[in-house]
């Protein structure tokens, strides 16, 4: 996944931050590493829709951006760890006001009408 070189092109902020955390799984997976330290196949378990090739891709650009911290031990098999790093945790609040703006939204989002919508009645038969 190529990055964008911001510093030669112009731009707003807001692109400049979507850019590193766009995607359809890049905020989810920063969400669950705000809970702490994860392994690959924890971070799949939380996320059963993602493909694992997809998740590798997205948490390779995230540790590419350094907002995740990834570390390899030594072991066989090898053992690999997630963290947000000190740029991820300033993301912390970013991440929270969109979970709680995604709940907030989640029944129209999905299809549902909106509360303040009235039915209309069915006719009988």
């Amino acid at each position: 996944m190529k990055r964008q070189n911001f510093s030669r092109r112009p731009g707003c902020a807001v692109e400049t931050a979507l850019d590193l955390i766009d995607g359809k799984w890049k905020g989810v997976i920063l969400y669950h590493l705000q809970a702490g330290t994860q392994r690959f196949g924890e971070l799949r378990r939380r996320m059963p829709s993602v493909t694992q090739r997809m998740l590798t891709k997205q948490l390779r650009a995230l540790e590419q951006d350094g907002l995740v911290i990834r570390k390899v031990y030594a072991e066989v098999p090898p053992r690999v760890e997630y963290t947000l790093s000190e740029l991820g945790e300033s993301l912390r609040p970013v991440i929270d006001i969109l979970k709680a703006w995604g709940e907030g939204h989640q029944e129209r989002l999905s299809g549902a009408p909106a509360p303040d919508v009235v039915k209309k009645p069915k006719r009988a038969a």
